[in-house]
């Protein structure tokens, strides 16, 4: 059962199904659209929506609001040091923010970042310095059924033969996602950092952690890794950060706060220029665009998010919604992980083509039927189309997250989930695919305007 009771209730929204089609016409088929007071159960995103403890919110009242040197840094800054063991350590109010800060000082035009899995707003952050980012999944994770334990790994061999042959484009960094969000939510093994660190010495190319989730990581690799199961949480994060020459992360996923963030590093002028960065567009160095609440709650959302019961809580709800979805004869990407469950659009639409986005045409659908807000994950998020709208490009898989906010949801909320998806499941083809109307040409599926393909179209 839960390691906590429920102290403060917040009421949710049931708009009738006229209503939410009437919203999904409104926002143009996007999810990123929709006004919170129209979603009944929201999975869109487990960043910042988690809720926060009473000793996070009594940490908060006794926050020193100080403009420099507050004594809420200080505390927030002996938290961090002692998970990471980094000698240099910046606030700032989110991940991207850190990503844009640390990737600025690093990277050059014309170099590359190696990585498991490039997130959607890491990659565009890489990629607006006129660096290039290359994913390396393993080749595990190619079989989103099978139940090996570490998808999230990246590929050694072609790691090393990426960083051997680097007389085109250097790379400039090697980058680890734990665990790996764009790759399913899936864990990276300790074995294979130890090894993706080797390899990186050895080439003289600094390995990054992105770190929003190093506790989930810990806790799959104290259930999956051998030799681990006798080691905490606390101990396998401690040991992650240490193998890596810095991180980013963002505190909204494991900080469990709303907003925050940071950036850690070995290299002293590394430190330096982000710290320059740091001052020039987020603010003064110990706050970092964050309020001394904010701090305060942080420094006591990471010492939360490593405790055993927490995590084995959290684990266990995950794995009671993937039960019920798997009842409902809908494939998830296995095995199933802590902050997210990725369906199978693709395969319960195959009627859908890709270009028609399978993925987004059950984003909408789970949103007409039961209210529920959730992201795609396909050829609309990873996919290209030319000037004439056709597509170049298609995911290799079309695939929908459902991302579990921290503390926020019961069983009952889970079954309603899976209850929507059975109803789905009973008649597929009665979902259309959608054709795109509008879009940015940076991560389009923020602001993506849609509409639905007609019967034939």
């Amino acid at each position: 059962m839960e390691p906590y009771r429920i102290k403060v209730v917040e009421p949710i929204p049931f708009p009738t199904r006229a209503e939410r089609e009437a919203a999904l016409k409104r926002t143009a088929y996007n999810p990123f659209a929709l006004q919170a007071d129209e979603v009944t159960i929201d999975l869109l995103s487990d960043s910042g929506t988690g809720a926060i403890s009473a000793d996070q919110l009594a940490a908060g009242m006794q926050a020193d609001e100080s403009y420099a040197g507050s004594r809420s840094y200080y505390r927030w800054h002996d938290v961090v040091s002692e998970l990471t063991g980094y000698p240099h350590i910046l606030p700032t109010h989110q991940g991207r923010a850190a990503e844009r800060i640390l990737f600025s000082a690093l990277l050059k035009p014309g170099t590359s970042v190696l990585s498991n899995t490039h997130f959607d707003t890491t990659r565009a952050n890489v990629e607006l310095t006129g660096c290039q980012a290359y994913d390396l999944p393993c080749a595990e994770a190619k079989d989103l059924d099978s139940d090996y334990p570490f998808k999230g790994n990246i590929d050694l061999i072609a790691l090393e033969q990426a960083l051997e042959n680097t007389h085109q484009r250097p790379v400039a960094a090697v980058l680890m996602t734990i665990t790996n969000n764009g790759g399913g939510g899936q864990p990276v093994a300790m074995e294979n950092l130890h090894r993706t660190a080797e390899v990186c010495r050895r080439h003289d190319v600094p390995l990054i952690l992105d770190a929003a989730r190093f506790a989930e990581n810990a806790w799959l690799v104290t259930q999956r890794e051998p030799g681990y199961a006798n080691r905490t949480p606390r101990q396998v994060a401690e040991e992650a950060f240490r193998l890596a020459d810095g991180c980013v992360v963002s505190a909204k996923k494991d900080g469990i706060v709303h907003i925050g963030g940071f950036i850690g590093l070995k290299d002293p002028e590394l430190a330096e220029r982000c710290e320059g960065l740091l001052i020039a567009t987020e603010g003064f160095t110990t706050y970092g665009g964050l309020a001394g609440r904010d701090l305060d709650m942080m420094a006591r959302g990471l010492l939360e998010v490593t405790e055993p019961s927490y995590l084995a809580e959290r684990a266990d709800i995950a794995a009671y919604l993937a039960a019920r979805i798997r009842e409902a004869g809908v494939d998830i990407v296995e095995p199933s992980g802590l902050h997210a469950l990725y369906l199978n659009a693709g395969r319960l639409l195959p009627h859908i083509p890709p270009h028609q986005y399978p993925g987004t045409a059950l984003v909408c659908e789970l949103y007409r039927r039961g209210g529920i807000r959730s992201a795609e994950l396909g050829t609309l998020y990873l996919g290209e189309e030319d000037e004439q709208g056709n597509t170049i490009k298609t995911a290799p898989y079309e695939l929908v997250r459902l991302a579990l906010p921290r503390r926020v949801y019961t069983r009952s909320h889970y079954d309603h989930v899976a209850a929507t998806l059975a109803d789905i499941a009973k008649d597929p083809e009665s979902v259309s695919g959608y054709r795109v109307t509008g879009q940015s040409p940076v991560l389009r599926h923020f602001s993506i305007k849609l509409e639905p393909v007609q019967s034939g179209g």
